[in-house]
């Protein structure tokens, strides 16, 4: 393991070498060369123009000047206002996201897909009324139908777990489980067992 890391080092080591050694012999011959054919680009250009780079040289080269026109539009952005950059498109919360998600599968549309993330959310806050209002319950209730594998067991056993503890709580008293949310619970529980 040992002899392996070593040589790994010696690697990086004549390849950094390589590469420091390349700059330094490009920008002696610059001076010295001719001046470009009418149908060669500028010598601002693109490296790649350029016959004496080896491959690896040209994509240091690229690179560098990506970094260099990227650094270009950050400035660009800075001197306008970095206010007026990020105020286009406001975050919408996760419940919102969720909701539209909810809402574009009973609609059925053909940019519908499946997102875990969303699925996870509805799951867990299927329950509070404030999240997940009344009139949609019964969109995620059909959605419920088709929910397979793991997530249906989860939820099956996270329903009935809820129900245990609302029967120790006492049927009477509204205390943590209203009587929305105990029938909620049902509803699930008859739809998924």
């Amino acid at each position: 393991m040992a002899k392996q890391k070593r040589k790994v080092t010696e690697v990086t080591e004549k390849k950094n070498k390589k590469l420091k050694k390349a700059p330094a012999n490009e920008k002696e011959p610059a001076p010295e060369a001719a001046p470009a054919p009418a149908g060669a680009p500028p010598q601002g250009g693109a490296p790649c123009g350029d016959p004496e780079l080896s491959p690896e040289e040209k994509r240091v080269l690229e690179r560098k000047l990506k970094k260099e026109r990227k650094k270009g539009g950050r400035k660009g952005l800075g001197e306008a206002g970095a206010a007026t950059a990020r105020s286009p498109r406001a975050r919408r919360s996760g419940a919102q996201l969720a909701l539209d998600y909810l809402c574009s599968w009973a609609q059925k549309q053909d940019s519908w897909r499946f997102q875990k993330t969303r699925q996870t959310w509805l799951l867990t806050h299927m329950y509070d009324r404030s999240k997940v209002p009344e009139e949609h319950f019964s969109t995620l209730l059909a959605y419920l139908e088709g929910l397979k594998g793991q997530a249906r067991e989860l939820t099956v056993q996270k329903g009935e777990a809820l129900m245990r503890e609302a029967d120790e709580a006492g049927a009477g008293s509204p205390g943590p489980f209203p009587l929305e949310r105990t029938r909620c619970i049902r509803q699930v529980l008859q739809l998924l067992s």
